[in-house]
């Protein structure tokens, strides 16, 4: 990765707190921002795009960026299910002059605020309530019963992490929550 000192915006959330909404809502509204694409080894569901919303690795090949040292972090979420941030994609945003937003899990978002230091604000995104997330997960309809125990699971012990961040904004209305975020991130950016 170059040695450069762009800006980044980390956005982490326990899955289903509305992380995603938030970004996009900065990413429409904030034009010095530029999305970073992730990694993931699963396939694609059907109203994704690859390069757009994942670069669809599949298993090998994600292993193989890892020996390559092609990420600046990733992770195994669950088992054989892994999520990183390629190098070449920071360089990508930053050779455009732009500032990195990141939508990530909570590992991950620690991963990167490790790694970019004072040069990134890290924002977790907490849910009104687990009973509140339990039913955003169910009404994406996308994941088994099992998928949504292991994400609610894993929610717990991510909501734990919430002070690790720079900021918590808790999203119980959510256009309060986008204009927290909006606010925060433009002060960081100027």
């Amino acid at each position: 990765m170059k040695k450069q000192e762009g800006k980044c915006i980390i956005v982490s959330a326990p899955s289903g707190a509305g992380k995603t909404t938030i970004v996009h809502a900065l990413l429409a509204t904030i034009n010095q921002l530029s999305f970073s694409v992730s990694a993931c080894s699963r396939d694609p569901r059907s109203t994704e795009k690859n390069g757009v919303d994942y670069y669809f690795l599949g298993i090998e090949k994600f292993k193989e960026s890892i020996k390559n040292d092609a990420f600046v972090e990733w992770e195994e979420v669950y088992l054989d299910s892994f999520y990183g941030t390629l190098k070449s994609e920071i360089n990508r945003i930053w050779d455009a002059g732009k500032v990195v937003v990141f939508d990530v899990d909570v590992v991950g978002g620690l991963n990167l605020k490790s790694f970019f230091g004072a040069n990134a604000l890290s924002l977790f995104i907490a849910p009104p309530s687990i009973s509140i997330l339990e039913t955003r997960l169910r009404n994406r309809k996308t994941e088994t019963e099992e998928k949504i125990q292991q994400r609610l699971n894993k929610s717990r012990i991510e909501l734990s992490r919430a002070n690790e961040f720079d900021m918590v904004i808790q999203n119980t209305i959510l256009v309060d929550a986008i204009e927290e975020a909006r606010t925060s991130v433009l002060n960081f950016i100027k």
